[in-house]
């Protein structure tokens, strides 16, 4: 092989490199979203506090974990995603009529499907 040759494979052999490795990069970062992590945190504080009877206390955490959410659409587009907005909605809406069993029940959902998204 002659020495043009032999720099033009190493040339293409890095930028096959970095390619892949950016790529690996991109995946990885497609599975983790800080504001999903956030509301996932918050609506779980939600729950906890909705088992207490503390329907106040949830709505705290619904509408933090909401914020996160919907902040986490402009990102993304995904259905478990969208599912998990509707619940937080959901538990707000409950939880402020005082209903905290069934807004816990909503904030439960919201965590199962934005769990999905990682």
């Amino acid at each position: 092989m002659s020495k043009r040759g032999l720099i033009g494979a190493m040339v293409l052999g890095a930028v096959t490199a970095l390619v892949s490795v950016s790529s690996l990069h991109s995946i990885a970062l497609a599975g983790s979203n800080k504001h999903v992590d956030e509301a996932i945190q918050h609506a779980k504080e939600a729950v906890a506090h909705g088992k207490q009877g503390h329907a106040d206390v949830l709505v705290k955490h619904a509408q933090e974990g909401l914020k996160h959410a919907q902040a986490a659409q402009k990102d993304m587009k995904n259905p478990h995603l969208d599912e998990g907005v509707k619940g937080l909605k959901d538990a707000v809406e409950h939880g402020k009529a005082g209903h905290a069993d069934v807004a816990t029940k909503a904030a439960e959902s919201a965590i199962m499907h934005m769990s999905e998204i990682k």
